[in-house]
């Protein structure tokens, strides 16, 4: 039989491929309250580096997902792995190793933005606790706001810092639901900014978003969950934003 040139064997001495080592490894995963499956026999893995975007209509799924991967719930059957850490035996190290935005902000309007910082990083035991405080600060674009109390502050502004409040530990996953959210348009460029910050340093992200343009624009790849199961796991490059539009407009 004829081979063609593509067919053919490697130079014995060639460099093999690196194998990708996933950052996150789901295996049937399934969540389940009282007779309703919320989430069917996902399976699924994340790489170092990669922006992921998740879509679903309202139900879908996608918050229980996240909360799991957060250590926030725990699923009904199948595993999850972080960074080598099964979260239903070692819930703590993949807490070290994860930040969340969630839709509420857990912030102390009492506290200023320094203080909450501060809170938090020594939760999660920052060596260099007052520069990393300043750093995320300024990168959130809240420097001139340190001293200020969080009461004080729009929701786009907190929503801002509890950005920062995900990513001051250096988590290897973020897990960001709807981040977008009440987020002007500063606020949005400094999400943009955040998500290449930590993609950089080979950060891996899970974000859930209303926004089609935005979320197309940012991830490398997008997953659709309808009713609980994963329908498409594509680059966000090979997606057409109206037909991901219609067909979610149709559930």
């Amino acid at each position: 039989m004829n081979v063609s040139p593509l067919q053919q064997r490697a130079p014995v001495d060639a460099a093999a491929p690196i194998p990708r080592v996933p950052r996150v490894k789901i295996n049937r995963l399934t969540k389940r309250y009282e007779r309703r499956g919320v989430l069917r026999s996902i399976d699924l893995e994340l790489y170092d580096g990669e922006r992921v975007v998740l879509l679903g209509a309202n139900g879908a799924g996608k918050t229980t997902l996240l909360r799991i991967l957060a250590t926030l719930s725990r699923p009904t059957s199948g595993s999850v792995t972080i960074a080598g850490h099964l979260t239903h035996k070692d819930a703590q190290a993949v807490r070290a190793q994860v930040g969340v935005v969630a839709h509420q902000p857990y912030l102390y309007d009492d506290l200023t933005a320094a203080e909450n910082l501060r809170f938090f990083a020594r939760m999660y035991d920052v060596a260099d606790e007052r520069s990393r405080i300043d750093e995320v600060l300024f990168l959130v674009g809240l420097i001139a706001r340190r001293d200020d109390r969080v009461r004080t502050f729009s929701r786009g502004m907190q929503q801002r810092l509890a950005i920062g409040r995900a990513i001051l530990h250096r988590p290897a996953l973020l897990l960001f639901d709807e981040p977008d959210s009440g987020l002007d348009r500063e606020g949005a460029r400094v999400l943009e900014r955040i998500l290449g910050y930590h993609r950089s340093g080979g950060g891996t992200t899970l974000m859930t978003t209303h926004d089609l343009r935005f979320g197309l624009t940012v991830g490398d790849r997008v997953l659709l969950l309808e009713n609980g199961k994963l329908v498409l796991d594509a680059p966000s490059h090979t997606l057409e934003e109206n037909a991901l539009d219609e067909r979610l407009a149709r559930r």
